[in-house]
């Protein structure tokens, strides 16, 4: 059993509170990245990435000079930074995201930086506008904190699983629709339209994020759906072949309902070799994926090491 700090213990209920209000204020930082950026296919602009301390929105330009927004989840705080030297920091606490927003709106105001962004939140089906949100502010910074370390692990091996592939893949990188870390890999052919119907999000938006066949593995800390946390591995579009497809390790199943392979993170924290368990897992995904819509595996798959001086 893997007793190490880095796999905590994160049992969704325990913080389900915390991650509706935390993923609300990722959800204004990454509009804000969202408004200011240019648009990269699949939505790749607007996600979040994993630091050393928690996630950042990369620098975004403004004027002349650029800023990052970037959440600390070791120190309990949010950073901006700025290219010219000057910054702002606001406390991670218990607050509502109305106060949550109207903070960080105004320290970027003291840098002269005023971003518009769309008022309400995405993917979910309370889309109460941020700004006047009184009802979501609870902040337990120690099962933040635990979250982090998954996170961390989690962004490692799935970089990891991405350098095995030479075919068109997305950075890995964190989405704050779904609140989730997660790395797709493309075979470069056109799939059929996905029918969309993803709550509070347009369907020309989904419709282009799954334009091409794919298959995507990640990790998120739980929804009503799959109420504890959990690696999941996908295809689009999902055939039979997939669904029935064997897939290791031997705590991974198919939920029909989701439509997605699902590794429930205790059988990886409590894992002989927890890293392993989770490559496994992507990787027979995966195979079951190409295998499923007769992928070029020939072109696609990257020798892994690489031969030869490095």
């Amino acid at each position: 059993m893997n007793d190490s700090g880095i796999w905590p213990s994160l049992p969704l209920e325990a913080w389900r509170p915390t991650i509706d209000t935390l993923q609300r204020w990722t959800q204004i930082v990454g509009k804000i990245r969202l408004s200011l950026t240019p648009w990269q296919n699949h939505a790749w602009h607007a996600a979040l990435y994993v630091t050393s301390d928690g996630l950042t929105t990369s620098p975004i330009a403004w004027d002349d000079r650029t800023f990052e927004i970037a959440f600390d989840f070791l120190r309990h705080e949010v950073g901006v930074r700025c290219s010219d030297g000057t910054g702002r920091r606001l406390e991670l606490r218990p607050r509502t995201v109305a106060d949550f927003r109207r903070e960080l709106f105004a320290r970027l105001a003291e840098l002269g930086i005023r971003p518009k962004i769309f008022d309400r939140p995405n993917e979910l089906l309370d889309d109460a506008p941020f700004s006047s949100d009184e009802l979501h502010r609870e902040y337990d910074a120690d099962a933040v904190h635990r979250f982090f370390l998954a996170l961390a692990e989690a962004d490692g091996i799935l970089k990891d699983f991405r350098s095995r592939f030479s075919g068109k893949s997305s950075p890995v990188h964190f989405f704050w629709g779904s609140f989730d870390l997660t790395v797709t890999r493309f075979s470069g052919r056109r799939a059929p339209a996905h029918p969309g119907g993803f709550p509070h999000l347009p369907d020309r938006i989904t419709r282009e994020a799954y334009s091409h066949e794919e298959m995507s593995c990640g990790f998120w800390p739980g929804n009503d759906a799959t109420p504890f946390p959990a690696f999941y591995a996908y295809a689009y579009p999902s055939l039979p072949a997939f669904a029935s497809a064997p897939i290791a390790p031997p705590a991974a199943s198919f939920r029909p309902e989701a439509g997605e392979f699902i590794l429930p993170y205790d059988a990886v924290r409590t894992a002989a070799d927890p890293r392993n368990a989770v490559l496994d897992f992507c990787q027979s995904a995966y195979e079951a994926a190409a295998g499923s819509l007769g992928w070029e595996r020939d072109e696609l798959d990257a020798e892994f090491p690489p031969s030869g001086p490095r």
